[in-house]
């Protein structure tokens, strides 16, 4: 597989000793279900979720524990991670199979992964230290707004069904469509004395959070 290593490292401004680990972290699993970036994702995602919390703590000393989780997991969700891939244009990078000859701004999924992927791959390849300066540059602007808290909407429906009925929201999980690279989860969520209703995305998480929305938009909870 040929590869421009000189244009992606110029973006991400670090010389990778290793180049293998730089091809890994952009290969989808679509590409090639035994050389993909599913371990690096992993790895990148624990480098990401610490230096966050780190620097969380550093900025707000005296915020409680439940705010700042809140600001974290604004800030290392998977919209915010393709985010940072679009900044880094990793989508001109990143190898898929057939089914993604054509990425899309809106595989948000397949983004989010390729950031954590190339994130543990750095950590792998240049240690601690420079992972930490790439993830704080890249995040700064995120970081610098995290003084605003916007609630996800499957924790707004939980807060509210929590304080109205003291029962947390129900979500019932259909079977999955489409192929297992590329799979629907369709999800239902319901609280005491609402209609169901239905959020689909390319994870379950993603199709909580948009059933949740839904359930949220119709009852005007603020």
């Amino acid at each position: 597989m040929k590869y421009n290593y000189k244009q992606i490292e110029k973006i991400l401004k670090i010389n990778f000793n290793n180049k293998k680990l730089l091809i890994r972290s952009l290969i989808h699993k679509s590409f090639d279900k035994n050389e993909n970036n599913e371990k690096l994702e992993f790895l990148g995602d624990r480098v990401i979720g610490l230096v966050i919390s780190e620097k969380l703590l550093a900025l707000y000393p005296d915020e409680k524990e439940g705010i700042i989780d809140k600001k974290f997991a604004n800030l290392v969700n998977k919209k915010t991670c393709a985010k940072v891939a679009h900044q880094l244009n990793l989508k001109k990078f990143i190898k898929t199979g057939n089914s993604y000859k054509n990425l899309k701004s809106s595989d948000e999924k397949i983004l989010s992964d390729g950031c954590e992927a190339l994130i543990g791959a750095i950590y792998l390849d240049q240690g601690f230290a420079i992972s930490e300066k790439f993830i704080l540059k890249n995040w700064n602007n995120f970081i610098k707004k995290s003084n605003i808290i916007e609630i996800d909407s499957k924790t707004k429906l939980q807060e509210y069904s929590l304080k109205k009925y003291k029962r947390l929201p129900l979500y019932t999980t259909f079977k999955q469509t489409g192929p297992r690279h590329n799979p629907i989860f369709k999800i239902q969520v319901q609280i005491p004395k609402s209609k169901k209703y239905i959020g689909y995305g390319k994870s379950k998480k993603t199709a909580q959070q948009n059933a949740a929305s839904q359930l949220i938009k119709n009852l005007n909870i603020n």
